[in-house]
């Protein structure tokens, strides 16, 4: 006849740890759970949380204890065990004696009590309890070393060498996340930078910048090595997009910022496709703080790693954009060359996709701008014609782009009414949707019109008139003149 084994067995245990490490759970999380499912006390929950039995539990104890200068303390899996049931019997522990579990455990003091226990704690205690506590320990202490005692024979020293390996793989195993958990934040930075594309930029910063510090702080917790060259690319994912959100925002030199600590996560994890994606976002942002030069060369560096997917195609293309703005016109062409042969030779998906992903309509966005620039109207007029063809789902900033490289190619082709049509729908776009980039071009092209014939028209001054407007809800005007958004 086969035995049932009793609620809350080992085998139960370990089962429960694994599916919580699985979502991401915390220790507390499953010490939550087992009290729930088992009727545990308090502090044995919290070592069978951390997988360890009595006798190691002590041993992690006495260490701790001998850790700080005065406090002497000798246990055994006996007295630890009696510490468990109290009040129910068992020993009462001191408040020091929690304070070492708590710090072994990793939790603070009051997560080791229940009622029962406090009904029986003293006032002076209780006092105690509700000052500071200490800080919870940000890592798994590693367990202490035993020194074998002399007497050993050497099978019962070979015995005890086992036992501390096995004591020690304990410790080395345990993560503080799991493979479905890093799976969740890769679809996580995944919607945010699709939702980047078509959402309120102040709405998905926020998202992303607490997405950040979650794997940030997962990050200073325990995993296996391959799981913490996840986190890193997931942490260089998140801050490239804050770089990049922060750059459209107008905060240059909070970009440059994110994107350093984008590239050493990138760096960290020995992720080739995210140094180029981190390497495209410096370019970006250099480009916008007029280093022309260092765009090219962060572009150049950035094809040198060979990434899978579309970020070569990117990255030609801001090399082109920077060359042009040069006025290299030679060097502008044999980029856009080397972004259309990259686009042919294109198979494989992006990691990430929506922002960090360079499809044909972005592609032809830089085509339109640095054709128009370079001096080739008919073909930038051309360029952006086809793509606002067909921009149904596209990105608005992209799709603002677009328009003022076709006002761009009007005004150069002497067609002043095509101008003023292109930029009704940049003109119309709501001003949460006025990214620093399109404020910048749009102002740029407003420049072009006062010095052109069009600027003494009646038209050309309304549409100048209408920039300026429209320059003032921009929205790095909005973050330099109001507190921004609520984040709290």
């Amino acid at each position: 006849m086969a035995v049932t084994p009793k609620t809350g067995s080992r085998a139960e245990r370990e089962a429960l740890r694994e599916q919580l490490r699985a979502v991401g759970g915390r220790p507390a999380d499953l010490v939550a759970e087992m009290r729930s499912r088992w009727r545990y006390r308090p502090r044995e929950a919290w070592r069978h949380a951390h997988g360890w039995t009595l006798q190691q539990l002590a041993a992690r104890v006495d260490a701790a204890a001998a850790a700080h200068p005065g406090v002497a303390l000798a246990t055994d899996a006996s007295l630890m065990g009696k510490y468990e049931k109290w009040p129910h019997g068992g020993r009462r522990p001191t408040i020091r004696v929690l304070a070492l579990l708590a710090e072994v455990f990793g939790c603070q003091i009051d997560e080791l009590l229940d009622f029962d226990d406090r009904q029986e704690l003293r006032e002076d205690e209780l006092l105690l309890l509700s000052g500071p506590q200490p800080a919870e320990p940000k890592t798994v202490p590693a367990p202490p070393v035993e020194t074998p005692p002399p007497s050993l024979n050497v099978a019962e020293l070979v015995e005890h060498a086992a036992a501390e390996s096995a004591t020690w793989a304990l410790w080395a195993e345990t993560s503080n996340i799991g493979d479905l958990a890093l799976e969740q934040l890769l679809a996580d930075i995944r919607k945010l930078a699709l939702s980047y594309l078509a959402d309120n930029p102040f709405t998905v910063f926020t998202k992303t910048r607490s997405l950040r510090d979650r794997v940030f702080a997962l990050l200073e917790g325990r995993q296996y090595p391959r799981q913490s060259a996840d986190l890193y690319a997931a942490a260089g994912y998140l801050c490239a997009l804050l770089a990049w959100i922060s750059s459209d925002l107008g905060q240059i030199r909070e970009a440059d910022t994110q994107a350093r600590t984008a590239w050493l996560c990138a760096e960290l994890s020995g992720h080739n496709d995210l140094r180029a994606w981190v390497l495209s976002t410096r370019s970006k942002i250099a480009f916008w703080d007029g280093r022309l030069r260092d765009a090219i060369g962060y572009a150049r560096r950035g094809a040198d790693y060979h990434p899978q997917g579309t970020a070569t195609i990117l990255l030609a293309c801001q090399e082109a954009d920077a060359w042009s703005t040069l006025g290299a016109g030679t060097e502008a062409r044999a980029a856009l060359e080397r972004a259309a042969d990259a686009r042919g030779q294109h198979t494989g998906g992006d990691e990430i996709g929506g922002l960090f992903s360079c499809l044909d309509f972005r592609r032809a966005n830089y085509n339109a701008a640095v054709l128009a620039r370079i001096g080739d109207a008919a073909a930038a007029l051309r360029e952006s014609e086809t793509a606002l063809a067909d921009c149904h789902g596209q990105p608005y900033g992209t799709i603002a782009q677009v328009h003022i490289s076709q006002g761009f190619a009007h005004l150069a082709l002497g067609q002043p009414d095509g101008t003023l049509d292109a930029l009704r729908p940049v003109l119309a776009l709501l001003p949460e949707r006025r990214l620093d980039t399109v404020n910048r071009r749009l102002s740029e092209l407003g420049r072009s019109v006062a010095r052109s014939p069009l600027g003494g028209s009646g038209p050309g001054r309304a549409l100048q008139t209408d920039i300026e407007a429209w320059h003032a809800h921009a929205l790095p005007r909005t973050l330099a003149l109001g507190p921004g958004p609520d984040t709290a």
